[in-house]
């Protein structure tokens, strides 16, 4: 089997379960640190392992016209997704609650698939109605129906455009680059854009605690070197519809790590959401079997 045959079926797997950590690492970092300012150490972090790595591979950079083009897509992706998420949940709104907003990228991503140039099949639309309702499952008893949150809803609204924006952007206009200068670059941007908002909003309070160590080198070295990177390389060569279904996955395997690792219920209507969504990620990403040929 070529490594490449090898990668494209362990990247799956392997970006669910990374993605899946980014609600673990919130949890250890929230209570010592800013969220903004958390972030910001965090993308400087990047920048830094991807400049060493790029330099020492001798990576190619991309053009001034990529560079606008990335720097686009990362403020999307990166810098505004981020920060909804993070800000929002650190003002009050429910895990659950935002899960299930941000889970909505594969419904608007499949809408707007016409606009990059991909078809989205019937077979593809019910995977999408089905996985959505399968996390709705999932995530049900943490949701907080019927509670008005004003600005945290506004905020995670504003991360699940900006993450769905950011992906098609990039699949249209940059959909190949090397990942190292790349991410030098969309990291520089989302940095660019998070420092001045955090030294607005916020005091910029971060105490090294532990837990903060922890979280900060796993999300450096785990969750953007690994979970974006592999992202990037589903991006770049399958389809958008099918790579942004598998976030679908997501809140399931939270739910299962929350249930290893924090004692939280895992019953069987969760379960049972797990399966619903495991089709529907399968109707989306399921190849269709060629006709024979006489």
């Amino acid at each position: 089997m070529r490594a490449t045959s090898l990668l494209d079926r362990l990247a799956p797997p392997l970006f669910i379960f990374i993605w899946a950590t980014g609600y673990i690492v919130a949890k250890l970092a929230a209570p010592h640190a800013d969220p903004l300012t958390f972030l910001c150490w965090r993308y400087a972090g990047v920048v830094v392992l991807m400049l060493a790595l790029a330099v020492a591979a001798r990576a190619p950079w991309p053009t001034r016209r990529n560079v606008l083009h990335l720097a686009v897509a990362g403020i999307g992706i990166q810098a505004l997704y981020l920060a909804g998420v993070w800000v929002s949940i650190r003002q009050g709104l429910p895990a659950g609650t935002a899960a299930l907003i941000v889970n909505l990228q594969p419904v608007l991503v499949a809408a707007a698939a016409p606009l990059i140039g991909e078809r989205v099949a019937p077979r593809q639309w019910l995977g999408v109605a089905l996985g959505l309702a399968g996390v709705v499952l999932v995530i049900w008893h943490k949701l907080n129906v019927g509670t008005s949150f004003g600005p945290p809803l506004l905020l995670c609204l504003m991360a699940l455009l900006a993450i769905t924006g950011g992906t098609l952007y990039q699949k249209r206009f940059v959909p190949h680059f090397d990942l190292r200068t790349g991410q030098v670059v969309q990291f520089a941007a989302a940095l660019a854009v998070t420092l001045p908002a955090a030294a607005l909003v916020e005091p910029m309070h971060i105490e090294w605690h532990r837990d903060v160590f922890i979280a900060m080198a796993w999300s450096v070295l785990v969750l953007t070197a690994g979970g974006i990177s592999l992202m990037f390389y589903m991006l770049r060569h399958g389809r958008v519809t099918a790579v942004t279904s598998t976030m679908y996955l997501v809140p399931s395997v939270t739910s299962v790590m929350a249930w290893l690792l924090f004692g939280e219920t895992l019953g069987a209507q969760a379960i049972a959401g797990m399966g619903v969504t495991l089709l529907g990620v399968y109707l989306v990403v399921a190849r269709k079997p060629e006709t024979p040929r006489p």
